[in-house]
């Protein structure tokens, strides 16, 4: 799993973030990574595995080792900056959340 450990937080590294952000902003136990690093969990779900890469702008084969090809492509490319970085927030939000948060910007488009 060491394996796994090393290519998530350098991936994280690359992103100016780090491993604890990474899993609050997805909503994982901050001691996934450690857990991982450790050999206290032999792997990570498929959720997860696909939340993470999706978070890091990789495939899951990338993330899980089985594939040398880093960046994917994403249907954010030719956005704005800003407008990426809303995307990516949005992609981060734990889906117990994003019912609220989604209602919050209604909220705020609907005095414009």
């Amino acid at each position: 799993m060491c394996t796994l450990y090393n290519r998530i937080t350098d991936l994280c590294k690359s992103k100016g973030v780090s491993g604890s952000r990474m899993c609050l902003d997805l909503g994982l136990s901050k001691s996934t990574l450690s857990d991982i690093k450790n050999g206290r969990k032999k792997g990570i779900s498929t959720a997860t595995a696909q939340k993470m890469a999706s978070y890091l702008n990789v495939s899951v084969d990338y993330l899980l080792g089985e594939e040398t090809k880093k960046e994917q492509p994403t249907e954010f490319d030719g956005l704005s900056e800003k407008r990426k970085a809303l995307m990516q927030f949005a992609m981060s939000v734990p889906d117990d959340k994003a019912d609220m948060i989604l209602q919050v910007m209604k909220t705020i488009l609907k005095d414009d």
